[in-house]
């Protein structure tokens, strides 16, 4: 099962991280300046995780593959790391489509 964990970078903002059941990172938060922003744009990776069309596939600079997750504003509300395929982008959405809805939420603050 997957986990949500909050933490606070140096510049005293909140962020968060989705990991999957083995402990990898498979999406990463912008900063939010308050503890309960943070904690809105989890709620909203849970919802917005189980609608195709609010992955964004894109593609960097340097042509690997990667996805933002939108929320029904528009907004970004979390990003991957870059892979090395297309096939391991797509299996890094539904590896957020599977873990986001029932992932447990824990603070490292």
């Amino acid at each position: 099962m997957g986990t949500f964990l909050i933490s606070k970078r140096k510049n005293d903002e909140f962020q968060f991280v989705l990991k999957a059941g083995n402990g990898q990172v498979i999406l990463a938060s912008e900063g939010y300046t308050t503890k309960a922003a943070c904690e809105n744009g989890i709620e909203s990776v849970k919802k917005n995780s189980q609608i195709d069309e609010r992955f964004d596939k894109l593609e960097a600079k340097n042509g690997n593959p990667y996805f933002n997750l939108k929320a029904s504003n528009g907004q970004i509300i979390g990003s991957s790391e870059m892979y090395e395929s297309v096939a391991a982008r797509d299996n890094g959405i539904e590896s957020v489509k599977k873990n986001a809805p029932d992932a447990d939420v824990k603070k490292n603050l």
